[in-house]
């Protein structure tokens, strides 16, 4: 059985099934393994995760705890709640934006790399530079907030470090809009997405693509790009307060157990609780030198179950921004079809349009059909998301792109 634990819970002995907290937060490399070792008992307790899922069929039990049914209930109840607030209307469909968002991505790639080699270079970073593509990928989320921020989620290993600061700007801009954020700050926030991570611009390339677990030395290296980049940003010039303090706070939490200096929530601005929710959550959604992304609609739930990592709030407005199920993610219908999330609708997240494509009682492929789950007319539901990763569908991005260019 698995079962939620805190961390000063955890013994030797036991069998770790996965960790509460993005990769990016621990110096774990693997999420499943036999706790035996007494150095990575300590490392976990002083690593700031503050959660840990036991599997008590492959190790030692403890009294307490939340079950998997348990723990799934609860993050239905909060997720539905998201559905209240309203969502910002489209003005397009997102297949209609998909491919002004590829171009937009391959601009903005090309952006920040050069950004990156000019800071690794020892040059200047100049913010105001940057405004014109923020202002570009404002124009993109306000047609269709969907279609930016799940095409720029498909990004190979190597583009990592320059389209994760992509993703985080239109991410940040997507949930600014949801908060109804004024014009102005919503442009701040989106140029302080761009630039959060520019402090990984000094750490050797060797501990920033390392495919496997950090040492101890790297970890702490890692963990001084808030700082650095910060510096950074202050002696480029041109930063407004709200951009230097979401490149320095994006990876502190609510528990004050975040780096790099530990801050409590009534020390945590509205816009660096906005910074850490989007920064995770297109970490643990895209491929990685170290980990396999999760899937979107998996990451959203996961997410949820991390209590004092992120502010409630602003993780609700999240959730209304991406979709309780974003679109890509793969689920089953009540009718035992299989089907990708194509769209968001604005009356409900609970029913977005989507393609069925797979039976599950015959287990065969069937000829793809959309289906508009807010339709009245439709008997059908969703019960659940499933693992793309569990049925191998290599198409599955093809599906709801529908041809559409990848940046």
């Amino acid at each position: 059985m698995l079962k939620r634990i805190r961390t000063d819970q955890l013994r030797l002995g036991m069998h770790v099934h996965e960790l509460c907290g993005s990769w990016m937060e621990h110096p774990f490399w693997r999420s499943k393994f036999l706790l035996s070792d007494p150095d990575d008992l300590k490392r976990l307790r002083e690593c700031g995760i503050r959660e840990v899922w036991i599997d008590t069929a492959r190790g030692h039990d403890v009294e307490g705890g939340v079950t998997q049914a348990e723990a799934v209930a609860q993050v239905e109840q909060e997720l539905v709640a998201a559905v209240t607030a309203p969502t910002p209307e489209l003005s397009v469909a997102a297949r209609e934006e998909y491919a002004r968002a590829a171009q937009l991505c391959q601009q903005a790639k090309q952006k920040v790399k050069s950004l990156f080699h000019e800071a690794r270079m020892g040059q200047a970073v100049h913010a105001d530079g940057c405004l014109p593509l923020v202002d570009d990928i404002i124009g993109s989320v306000a047609r269709n907030q969907g279609a930016l921020t799940s095409l720029v989620r498909l990004k190979s290993q190597d583009e990592y470090t320059y389209l994760h600061s992509v993703a985080v700007c239109t991410l940040m801009v997507a949930l600014a809009r949801t908060l109804s954020l004024p014009e102005e700050e919503v442009r701040q926030a989106g140029l302080a997405g761009l630039l959060h991570d520019m402090g990984k611009a000094r750490i050797p390339l060797q501990v920033l693509n390392k495919p496997g677990r950090l040492t101890d030395p790297e970890w702490g290296l890692m963990k001084q790009h808030p700082s650095w980049g910060h510096e950074m940003l202050i002696e480029g010039g041109g930063c407004t307060p709200l951009i230097l303090d979401v490149c320095l706070h994006h990876h502190e939490k609510m528990d004050g157990s975040g780096y790099p200096h530990g801050l409590s929530a009534q020390q945590l601005t509205l816009h660096a609780r906005m910074g850490a929710v989007c920064d995770v959550y297109d970490a643990i959604t895209s491929a990685r030198p170290c980990k396999a992304p999760w899937d979107a609609g998996d990451a959203v739930r996961q997410m949820a179950q991390w209590k004092g990592h992120f502010d409630p709030a602003i993780f609700q407005a999240f959730v209304k921004t991406v979709g309780i199920y974003p679109i890509g993610t793969l689920v089953r219908l009540q009718s035992g079809r299989l089907g990708v999330v194509m769209e968001q609708n604005a009356r409900s997240l609970l029913t977005p349009r989507v393609k069925v494509f797979f039976s599950t009682q015959t287990m065969k492929r069937i000829p793809p059909v959309e289906i508009d789950l807010a339709d009245g007319s439709s008997q059908e539901r969703i019960q659940g998301v499933e693992l793309a990763e569990r049925w191998q569908f290599r198409d599955l991005n093809d599906l709801w792109l529908e041809g559409s260019m990848r940046p």
